[in-house]
């Protein structure tokens, strides 16, 4: 059996601003600590949601570093480290592992794209050059590239590509994932309202972004289906429903940020191009905030 990052739910966590649109560092130690108080299973840093693309190169290592100190070793830290050009790719990687990082989450290349074959050499140019293990991350709606369950099934021969997050939406294709890849490749659901139906064809957790303003409840739902107790988490995939889509009205991370600042969270703007949502879907994020007894 490979090694396994973790099982249950990681946070996709936020990187918190300042209003001048720097890293708000002290924030951001608190935010490790309070997740981690709140028995979230592992953080994944610098991803989609902590606002990766608008990252100086500094500041992306630099919020890393300061998760790890943060965690102390408590939880796995997951850094964000997928590019569309391999090469720094790998520059980004060692950097992150020589600051502590446990794992690596890589999002397939975007913009200039590739075919499956580019996928497969790409990935295993990146995975014959590092020393922690890696997890694929598929999400087309963002980059444009989606990889098949054979790629999956070719790139988990690698002994340092472990696992996926599947955000494609599709669960006959998580379905032939797992046929094809068996336990040579772990499965985490990409998308909160897809957690319960991912692990019921193989997946162990969710690599969330409901998990910053609900990780006790997050980490619970896992635990409670991957223990047996079906009944309780498919409740709370469905009771979470309307504040998940809500959290997924506007580009994210906006709705999820304005959620934490609503909560008192302090997790502050988001960079440019990234604007405020609405005032009727902040609205509506408030009252499905409401309906959870979160505010």
């Amino acid at each position: 059996m490979k090694e396994r990052i973790f099982t249950g739910a990681a946070t996709a966590l936020v990187t918190p601003m300042n209003e001048d649109m720097s890293v708000n560092y002290e924030a951001l130690k608190a935010l490790v600590n309070s997740q981690i108080e709140n028995k979230i299973d592992a953080l994944v840093i610098c991803g989609t949601t902590g606002e990766k693309s608008t990252l100086r190169y500094d500041e992306h290592i630099k919020v890393i570093e300061t998760a790890v100190k943060a965690a102390d070793g408590r939880v796995p830290i997951i850094a964000g480290t997928g590019s569309n050009d391999t090469v720094y790719s790998v520059e980004l990687c060692d950097d992150a592992v020589s600051v502590g990082a446990d794992a690596l989450l890589m999002v397939t290349p975007y913009y200039n794209k590739t075919s499956q074959v580019g996928l497969i050499t790409h990935y295993n140019y990146i995975a014959d050059r590092v020393s922690k293990p890696i997890i694929l991350y598929n999400v087309p709606s963002r980059t444009g590239v989606a990889m098949k369950p054979e790629t999956y099934f070719e790139l988990s021969k690698h002994e340092k590509i472990v696992a996926v997050k599947e955000a494609n939406g599709d669960l006959s294709s998580v379905a032939e994932t797992k046929y094809l890849c068996g336990d040579n490749l772990d499965i985490y659901s990409g998308n909160d309202d897809q957690t319960v139906p991912i692990m019921s064809l193989g997946g162990i957790g969710v690599i969330s972004v409901l998990s910053n303003i609900c990780p006790y409840e997050m980490h619970k739902m896992c635990a409670d289906y991957l223990s047996g107790n079906i009944k309780d988490a498919m409740d709370y995939q469905i009771k979470s429903t309307g504040l998940v889509k809500a959290l997924f009205s506007d580009v994210n991370p906006i709705p999820v940020k304005e959620a934490m600042n609503i909560m008192g969270l302090n997790a502050g703007p988001c960079r440019l191009p990234l604007v405020p949502m609405s005032s009727s879907a902040r609205d509506n994020l408030i009252a499905k905030l409401k309906e959870l007894g979160l505010v």
